[in-house]
């Protein structure tokens, strides 16, 4: 009996490991399997080259100050457009980039302007992937740009100085002094004139830069990464979609408000309405990925806005909307007035890639692009 219970023990301490092994390995597999078949939802199977030297298109999460922001603060930015190599999308709208503040520098005397140098060091995609890379952006410019813009300014107050300068001493001292003097008193004008001119040019501060949420920035990248290729059904957002209310988004403009900024979505839209419900454009709202809702404006198409859509109505016209940022991720929804539950949430993204080129490349055009991101001289700055 006691050979075996000996035998027993031995034959379980030999083969036991051996049984967890297999359990392991057969978990390792199922997890393989599934990463597999996520990997065969989301990818076509070729990989394409985030390029060095390529530009992605972000808007930066939070205000960035060269004037209050320091080294190595951290902050987020998001993609605002899809990066398409030659076989497809490799990084898709929405991405979000981690980056840091690699310099800062705020705005100083002699008329030296603010900068920030931006880093970013990893991407994570919608579907929770971390990409590494290296990626810059910076609003210093070149030195010798600099120094010319400071020089140019420069003498702008100089001569600017010199002239004011001359024609006080005129006015004061009048022509006949000025004939007399053979035009002496008034050269001595535009001389104290031009060195008051070039003393406020020494004691000026450069801008300050400003970086906010919805200005597009353009980030370099410094390395080649290899990545995979999209398909184009894992880039559709999710919709909620009604069988009886059929909605349509025809065409999306960017427009300006009436104070000039690009900052109005436009939307022709096609409705069927064969559902119990009646709804007109005051029901409908935009909301982006952050849940933020925004309203119809009065600035637009009002026909939709005020239009009552019965049951077995069919109706097409436009309809706009003022959002913080037209790059942003948007749905447009409809909601039943008792309730308030959505009816139909319709995504503008899955919309925008039946878009016209025409409408996209005007578009493109009408949006705002800041080039140096210089803040709005304060009354202070200079004291």
């Amino acid at each position: 009996m006691k050979r075996f219970f000996t035998l027993l023990f031995i034959l379980f301490y030999v083969f036991s490991p051996l049984i967890c092994f297999a359990d392991t390995l057969r978990g390792g597999v199922n997890e393989d399997d599934e990463l597999q078949n996520q990997e065969s939802k989301l990818f076509t199977g070729e990989v394409d080259y985030l390029e060095k030297k390529e530009v992605i298109n972000m808007t930066v999460s939070q205000v960035l100050d060269g004037s209050y922001s320091f080294e190595g603060d951290e902050f987020f930015a998001k993609v605002t457009s899809d990066v398409v190599g030659e076989n497809g999308v490799i990084i898709p709208k929405g991405t979000v980039a981690h980056g840091f503040i690699k310099e800062a520098s705020e705005a100083k005397r002699l008329g030296r302007d603010g900068y920030l140098e931006l880093s970013f060091d990893y991407l994570i995609t919608p579907d929770g992937r971390e990409i590494p890379i290296e990626g810059k952006m910076s609003t210093k410019l070149h030195p010798i740009k600099a120094a010319t813009k400071i020089v140019a300014t420069d003498v702008g107050y100089t001569a600017a100085g010199g002239v004011i300068g001359g024609l006080m001493s005129a006015q004061l001292l009048g022509i006949e002094a000025a004939i007399a003097s053979q035009g002496y008193t008034v050269a001595g004008g535009a001389a104290l004139g031009s060195m008051a001119g070039l003393g406020l040019a020494l004691y000026r501060k450069g801008k300050n830069v400003l970086i906010s949420p919805g200005d597009e920035i353009k980030v370099k990248i410094i390395t080649d990464v290899a990545l995979p290729v999209y398909k184009d059904d894992a880039l559709k957002k999710e919709e909620i979609l009604c069988d009886d209310i059929k909605v349509r988004i025809a065409n999306i403009l960017y427009e300006k408000d009436p104070f000039g900024e690009v900052n109005t979505l436009t939307l022709s839209l096609s409705i069927a309405n064969m559902s119990e419900y009646t709804f007109s454009g005051m029901d409908m709202t935009l909301v982006n990925d952050y849940n933020v809702s925004f309203n119809p404006s009065v600035f637009g198409d009002t026909k939709l806005l005020f239009s009552q859509i019965r049951p077995g109505d069919r109706f097409a016209g436009k309809i706009s909307f003022a959002v913080n940022n037209v790059k942003d991720t948007f749905w447009l929804c409809i909601y039943d007035k008792k309730s308030k539950e959505t009816i139909v949430k319709i995504s503008l993204d899955n919309a925008y890639k039946n878009v016209s080129d025409d409408t996209k490349k005007r578009n493109s055009k009408l949006k705002k692009v800041k080039k140096n991101f210089y803040k709005e001289n304060d009354d202070f700055d200079n004291i």
